[in-house]
């Protein structure tokens, strides 16, 4: 083959690619499925869950988006098996909208006086005007994005 035959298959190809992972949807929690960090039945709180879903289909689910950050920051000891480069989406429960957003794009509340099932939460929000009305409301302390979320941040909030 030529490489003018070839070109636009490598593209139709690569399109397919992108457009795949674009379309990976939130897995609905089982009710045996348990978060990896604390070992609670995740179903039973559906208005915080978080998860991270693979690009081979398999998936952790939280009970919060504390573990989750807790599970990404130490894949090692939670899924030794795993890297972060394994993983295709992130999904966390906006706290207004009671509905999955992507958690690499979600913005964070620290410190308010809205707790999760385990206590202190950093509570997500899809939207940044959200997570500010959120701050006022609920005497926040800041609004994080997902990369400003680190190990002294989570000990904070044990």
């Amino acid at each position: 083959m030529t490489m003018k035959k070839i070109l636009p298959v490598i593209l139709i190809l690569m399109s397919f690619a992108v457009a795949t992972a674009g379309d990976i949807k939130p897995v609905k929690p089982a009710a045996k499925d348990k978060c990896p960090v604390c070992g609670m039945f995740v179903a039973k709180y559906p208005d915080f869950l978080a998860q991270v879903i693979f690009r081979d289909g398999t998936y952790a689910v939280f009970d919060g988006t504390k573990d989750m950050f807790k599970y990404l920051l130490n894949m090692k000891t939670y899924n030794p098996g795993k890297k972060p480069s394994d993983i295709a989406a992130v999904f966390v429960t906006d706290y207004y909208l009671v509905t999955y957003v992507d958690g690499r794009k979600a913005y964070y509340v620290l410190g308010s006086d809205v707790f999760g099932p385990m206590g202190k939460e950093l509570i997500p929000f899809a939207k940044e005007a959200d997570a500010k009305a959120f701050v006022k409301d609920h005497k926040g302390k800041s609004v994080l994005k997902f990369s400003e979320v680190n190990s002294a941040i989570l000990a904070g909030l044990d």
